[in-house]
């Protein structure tokens, strides 16, 4: 259950919002937007064939709607600066940032640009209805996972078990400890299927190699001598950018030779809550 939501402003200013708690003199009455968004489908119909083929699909930006009921103490607040002094948070046109807490423990972010602020003012029971488009539909989790592991020649998995219910793509970083020519990051989804990224390129001694399969930023970087440039040179065409999802992943990092250190760094997606 949703127990507490927190708007955090361009400035820095930060708006905090617990469900059923009048302290602040807002009530938090309502909050839509969390299941999950609806996906444009795309097909191709042929002549003299029933139906049609899929060819791809896409999630649309995520309406989040927030309620909130003011209720003043006429001592401190009353609904008209209760009222103003929302304006400054949640004003239309402007990005704010919202922080969602839920009473398992579970935390996430999501970042929207406020489409409408409705605060009327003749009404017996003085409410503020606020929508905002969030562009990038997903929650995330604001703690990035961090795993660490050797390369290995044997065909030994390390088990990743993956809560989010959206792909999420990650960044493998090694940092070279001797020199190598070549490496293969495989991994196994959950339904068995595999798919691996094939490296090439000269890497030497003190040496960091950083691979990135994440949406809009996918590449390659070497940095020699403190010295950062891209080695997408060194992927293989015929490579797929694998990406975590949901259940149990297995990944394994092949190289000759002994075992060098890398990194798996990832964020937790949910596409609904």
């Amino acid at each position: 259950m949703l127990t507490r939501v927190e708007v955090r402003t361009r400035r820095g200013t930060l708006l905090t919002l617990p469900l059923d708690d009048v302290e602040s003199g807002y009530i938090l009455a309502g909050v839509e937007g969390l299941d999950p968004v609806k996906a444009t489908l795309v097909s191709s119909s042929f002549a003299n064939k029933d139906g049609a083929q899929y060819q791809s699909a896409r999630r649309e930006s995520r309406n989040m709607k927030l309620k909130l009921e003011l209720e003043p103490d006429y001592v401190t607040n009353s609904v008209e600066s209760l009222r103003r002094n929302l304006y400054s948070y949640l004003m239309p046109k402007h990005e704010v940032d919202l922080h969602l807490v839920f009473d398992d423990g579970l935390e996430v972010d999501i970042t929207g640009r406020v489409e409408s602020h409705e605060a009327p003012v003749f009404t017996k029971e003085p409410a503020v209805d606020v929508s905002l488009m969030c562009f990038e539909p997903d929650f995330i989790d604001p703690n990035l996972v961090t795993i660490n592991e050797t390369s290995t020649e044997l065909d030994i998995e390390t088990e990743i078990e993956y809560v989010g219910n959206v792909e999420t793509g990650f960044v493998f970083t090694m940092e070279l400890d001797r020199d190598e020519s070549a490496l293969t990051i495989y991994l196994r989804k959950p339904d068995g299927t595999m798919q691996q990224i094939d490296f090439a390129a000269p890497l030497l001694d003190g040496d960091i190699l950083r691979i990135s399969t994440i949406d809009d930023a996918k590449g390659a970087w070497l940095t020699r001598a403190s010295v950062e440039s891209s080695i997408l040179y060194g992927i293989s065409p015929q490579s797929a950018w694998p990406q975590f999802e949901q259940g149990t992943n297995g990944l394994r990092v092949y190289a000759t030779g002994a075992t060098i250190p890398y990194t798996i760094e990832y964020i937790t997606r949910y596409g609904g809550l």
